[in-house]
């Protein structure tokens, strides 16, 4: 496998980029890049009672679609199972209430972010 440090570099920035809109309408970064073998959740975040399980997608190109719609059903698979995968370890977090959330970082740094973008299955 061929590594791309300045994809992960991008990714990274596209995170921070997004994190910090979170804060701004008072959530709290609880993890980032949170793993498991069953998968990644680029950030999770809480304000109050809500639980916000994001991902962030980076397009530097709109010319194929947006960032949000590369976000397909077996990305929200894996990110469903990682989130199980979370809250069975921290099941303080079981309590809250969940939802899953897409943010696209577009090229220019605007961030398009969906609540509620998918449910678990």
């Amino acid at each position: 496998m061929i590594r791309r440090p300045w994809r992960r570099q991008r990714g990274d920035a596209a995170e921070a980029r997004v994190q910090t809109v979170l804060e701004d309408a008072g959530f709290r970064l609880l993890h980032r890049n949170w793993s498991c073998r069953l998968g990644e959740l680029d950030l999770v975040m809480q304000r109050g009672d809500e639980l916000a399980i994001v991902e962030v997608r980076q397009r530097s190109d709109s010319g194929f679609g947006s960032a949000i719609e590369t976000v397909t059903a077996a990305k929200q698979r894996k990110v469903v199972a990682a989130t199980r995968a979370l809250l069975a370890r921290s099941p303080e977090l079981a309590a809250l209430n969940i939802r899953f959330d897409v943010a696209g970082v577009d090229a220019d740094g605007a961030v398009d972010w969906i609540q509620g973008a998918f449910d678990a299955h």
